[in-house]
């Protein structure tokens, strides 16, 4: 295969990589955006340093993984060797950097699963007061169909439910039943009625807790994220041994050229001197008969005497039967 046409095939190759490239790191930053600024998922309340770590390690493997593209997708085109091995040195950085918070996401996550479940029994215990965590509490009891961490006796946890003093959960909120008649002032529903405190009315409590459902729910996030960081990883391998097979062949092409141009320029390469034939019209001398026309120099093959001189017969040339011209 040719040079040039090996060259282009490379920087083909390199440009897909690079787009595959570019929207798996773009789907890095976002779980990235995810983890550190969504309020409206229980990953927000965790006070986990590793995860908020993990999640701001992933935001700036996608910025890197941009600007990385970047100088391949020029260096790869411009055929610049240079930015070829800056491209180089930043994936490789970036490949340790990805393995070391896959590393830290997948040793720390039973950690994390114990902080969610700490925090979630923190929810349940002030629930009511209104804002962000009891809309995650409501939404993970609603369309998780579940009622509490590990069942609706967790409710008597609450410090409103304490103040009822109650010893089963007759009071729960309303997100833990089936169907349900909200009050206007208060998030609380119960099934039976309860003297002297104006809450909704439900029907059909569940009985499962949720605490399965968040482990299947944080599990089912961390494949996904360390997933995606494995797909990178393999793409960024992938595009280094590209990078470094199209650096090579750049170096092979400019020492071709190199070495073109000192033959062309050196008068010394230009091959053996041809040799000029004789003209078939003029006398070649060195084939003159000795016996006809006189003696021929053995010294000087090509210089013909007319006077013929003694000399030794051991000096005398060959003596053809023709002459040559």
């Amino acid at each position: 295969m040719k040079v040039d046409v090996k060259i282009e095939l490379l920087k083909f190759c390199f440009a897909v990589l690079n787009s595959i490239f570019v929207a798996l790191g773009l789907s890095v930053a976002g779980c990235a955006v995810w983890i550190l600024f969504d309020q409206d998922n229980f990953l927000s309340v965790l006070p986990s340093d590793e995860l908020r770590t993990v999640g701001a390690g992933l935001l700036v493997s996608g910025g890197l993984v941009l600007a990385i593209s970047i100088v391949g997708c020029v260096g790869a085109q411009r055929e610049n060797r240079f930015l070829l091995l800056t491209n180089v040195a930043f994936l490789i950085v970036l490949v340790l950097g990805q393995l070391f918070l896959t590393l830290l996401l997948l040793i720390n996550r039973r950690q994390i699963g114990e902080s969610l479940d700490l925090a979630v029994d923190d929810i349940i215990k002030t629930f009511g007061q209104g804002g962000s965590r009891d809309r995650l509490m409501d939404n993970l009891q609603h369309y998780g169909r579940c009622c509490g961490r590990m069942g609706p006796a967790d409710w008597l946890k609450n410090s409103f439910i304490q103040s009822l003093n109650l010893t089963r959960p007759e009071v729960l909120p309303c997100s833990c039943f089936t169907f349900y008649r909200p009050s206007l002032n208060s998030s609380w529903c119960s099934d039976v009625s309860v003297i002297a405190v104006s809450l909704g009315q439900g029907n059909g409590s569940y009985t499962q807790g949720c605490g399965e459902k968040l482990s299947d729910w944080l599990q089912e996030n961390a494949v996904t994220i360390v997933g995606m960081d494995l797909s990178l990883i393999l793409i960024q391998v992938l595009q280094l041994v590209l990078a470094g097979f199209l650096y090579r062949t750049i170096g092979q092409r400019s020492a071709l050229k190199r070495s073109t141009s000192v033959i062309s320029s050196d008068p010394a390469n230009q091959g053996p001197t041809p040799i000029n034939e004789p003209d078939c019209g003029e006398q070649n001398y060195s084939y003159i008969d000795s016996e006809d026309y006189g003696y021929t120099d053995p010294a000087r093959p090509g210089y013909y005497r007319d006077d013929p001189v003694d000399v030794d017969p051991a000096y005398l040339p060959y003596h053809h039967d023709n002459h040559a011209h």
